[in-house]
């Protein structure tokens, strides 16, 4: 039977008086399995079923003194198991998956990584793949407080914290292990277009809401936001960072911080993981660490410090963790400058801790630890997995993801290899965080409201609003935005490529749909077309460094990003005809669309999912009109062409005139000299009065 008992926060008489001391408030207390305990007219939770209110079980205890008694009555092997993470999807429905007992009662473990894609109506013929089934927001809050009564019914009944990657976002190449289409939830634009939107006050409106949306199905936890900075185009990941800008990232990250966790975290936070320490951006030739060909990063600039700002915001504004990237820093001061970060004691203790004054928890990135073969451990590979456990636990690294054997851990303690006194450590910085986030008090939600707050109709107004907000003007020539309003029976004929056709019909246009008619009539007026870029996955067979992405997996781009050796091509001339990268609708149909109307009546709405090269070859630069889209669905890209709202976005990045200027700048620098700028940082265009 279900035992409910919520107790409404209430400020209580002092007992004497001229006594001013404060006494702690009750606080809401729900429970499932574990029997309560009334105690001086108080409630609280038996978590360790033992009859009597222990210290880590009384809230009005300092949350120093909870942990060090949960910590004392803690064996070795809960112990061990506190420093996994591991990911833990939902079945179809919201039905506990077979590992859920096995990482909860076997391996101790209370983090979770929840990638399942939230959605209104489930498609239940659709494979679940690496991201799970999909469920809708009831489905995940049943979820969710499944697994906290699973962890409320072992020994000690320390709950669980789930974590997600970010899922706020219009996306539409959703990668797992990379993030999530918004599905269910509000669908904000992506991280670039909140950068452009320039509006730190949407971005406070856009990180409520998703506070809100993300607390009713039991998340209070997320892997981000990347507080990495755009300075390396042909970096697959500048998708998820916000800007070039240090300055300008640190701002959003410490907006961010604040609206997310709050001043302090508490029972209504969702924490942060902030990544990736000590800033991800500048990846040499471009390549993404997830792979061995991206393992580099390099600083031939001397920017290394400008790269920590926006970690220095985070910092600043209380993040709760941080997570150290695969890369390694190649060249820098701070040893181990050989290894990826989360194994550089240098990095993770001497900068972050030390140096920096970070107090929380290190995250690693996932699958550090692993095989030969199967591991992302650059600069270790070739270690066993008892070895990169030691040297990742000495670097200062406090929870692993994509790792699930406590008894690894363990055994290396028993051997002496690890001192108990270091596990303890990084167990009491973990606890904190589930301790602040009120999780020992109540760790449920209630199920029938989440799919009134996930998606909630006033967050979608507000996360329209920055859509459009995030749309950045780069050219009009001629004036030819915006488009002309139809007036009564004379309305522009415009030819669309790449759009919803009956989204610009519904604004009064009469429409010519590309994909229905190949051939462009003599008396269109204007053409539109919506340009995207994508990486289709490819094979790294034939590139013998290259580990399992996840156990059972090939070498393959499954995480995004062009093939090693196209890499370079961020010109939209360069494209075409290659094996990773798809430009669509194809150059070749743009061009002749272009042709047929003349370039001066063309409207291209070209989507940077990466600072890619409109090159002079591709003829794209020519186009009349030139919109930069950074997440903006089509409703939002019309009611900018057709005027309905004015242009305001203003680019987060810089572009360059040609693929060879990005090969000239180096990777850990933002923006270009003047003559290979085609637009700078900051540039946007607003129609004329």
């Amino acid at each position: 039977m279900r035992h409910l008992q919520s107790l409404l926060a209430a400020v209580i008489a002092v007992a004497a008086a001229g006594c001013a001391e404060p006494v702690t408030p009750q606080p809401a207390i729900d429970h499932r399995v574990k029997p309560l305990l009334t105690v001086d007219g108080h409630t609280f939770k038996d978590l360790n079923g033992n009859g009597q209110l222990d210290g880590y079980e009384d809230w009005r205890l300092g949350i120093d003194e909870r942990i060090n008694d949960l910590v004392g009555r803690m064996t070795p092997a809960e112990k061990a198991g506190m420093m996994l993470i591991q990911t833990l999807n939902a079945d179809a429905n919201g039905a506990l998956p077979d590992d859920a007992n096995r990482f909860v009662r076997d391996e101790h473990m209370t983090r979770f990584i929840f990638r399942n894609p939230v959605v209104p109506k489930p498609d239940s013929s659709a494979p679940p793949g690496r991201s799970g089934a999909q469920i809708t927001p009831t489905h995940a809050a049943e979820y969710t407080n499944a697994v906290q009564a699973l962890a409320e019914s072992t020994r000690l009944g320390i709950p669980a914290l789930f974590k997600s990657n970010a899922r706020n976002h219009y996306e539409q190449d959703a990668r797992p292990g990379i993030n999530l289409s918004a599905g269910s939830f509000s669908t904000w634009p992506k991280e670039a277009g909140l950068a452009a939107t320039r509006d730190l006050e949407l971005v406070r409106e856009f990180a409520e809401s998703m506070r809100q949306e993300w607390a009713a199905i039991g998340l209070r936890g997320m892997y981000g936001y990347m507080a990495d900075l755009s300075t390396e185009p042909r970096w697959y990941r500048v998708h998820e960072t916000f800007t070039e800008d240090a300055d300008l990232a640190a701002d959003i990250i410490t907006t961010l911080v604040g609206t997310l966790q709050g001043e302090t975290l508490g029972p209504d936070s969702v924490a942060l993981t902030i990544k990736h320490f000590p800033g991800g951006g500048p990846q040499r030739g471009g390549g993404d660490p997830h792979y061995y060909f991206g393992r580099n990063q390099s600083y031939p600039a001397g920017n290394f410090d400008y790269h920590l700002k926006p970690f220095k915001a985070a910092i600043a504004a209380g993040t709760s963790s941080i997570m150290a990237y695969y890369g390694i820093p190649v060249g820098q001061d701070y040893e181990r400058n050989d290894v990826g970060m989360a194994f550089s004691k240098g990095i993770v203790t001497g900068l972050l801790r030390d140096q920096l004054g970070f107090d929380g928890y290190v995250n690693s990135d996932t699958g550090i630890i692993g095989e030969p073969g199967a591991n992302r451990a650059w600069g270790l590979e070739g270690q066993s997995v008892d070895e990169l456990l030691v040297t990742a636990i000495d670097a200062g690294t406090d929870v692993l993801s994509g790792f699930d054997s406590h008894k690894q851990i363990l055994s290396l303690v028993e051997s002496g290899a690890i001192v108990q006194a270091r596990i303890d450590l990084s167990v009491r910085r973990l606890l904190r965080e589930q301790f602040e986030l009120g999780l020992f008090e109540n760790p449920y939600v209630d199920s029938a409201r989440a799919a009134n707050i996930v998606g909630k109709a006033d967050f979608q107004e507000k996360a329209d609003l920055a859509q459009r907000k995030s749309v950045v003007l780069l050219r009009n020539s001629g004036n030819l935005l915006p488009l002309a309003t139809p007036d009564g029976d004379t309305a522009l004929r415009i030819y669309t490529l790449g759009i919803d056709a009956d989204t610009v019909d519904d604004c009064g246009y009469d429409v010519v749909a590309g994909e229905v008619e190949s051939t462009v009539p003599a008396d269109v007026d204007v053409a539109l077309i919506r340009v995207t870029v994508s990486n289709p996955v490819v094979s790294l067979d034939e590139y013998p460094d290259e580990p399992l992405p996840v156990p059972g997996v090939p070498p393959a781009t499954i995480f995004g990003g062009a093939a090693p050796d196209e890499l370079d091509f961020l010109a939209f001339s360069d494209m075409e005809d290659t094996k990773s990268w798809q430009v669509t609708p194809k150059l070749s149909q743009i061009r002749s669309v272009m042709e047929a109307v003349g370039p001066a009546n063309t409207v291209l709405a070209v989507y940077f999912r990466q600072p890619y090269v409109l090159d002079e070859v591709s003829g794209l630069r020519d186009a009349g009109a030139i919109v930069a889209l950074f997440g903006a669905d089509d409703a939002a890209l019309m009611d900018v062409l057709a005027g309905r709202f004015e242009p305001v976005g203003k680019l987060p990045f810089a572009l360059a005139n040609s693929a060879e200027a990005i090969l000239r700048q180096a990777p850990d620098a933002p923006g270009y000299p003047p003559g290979d700028t085609l637009y700078p940082f900051g540039f946007g265009l607003s129609y004329e009065p």
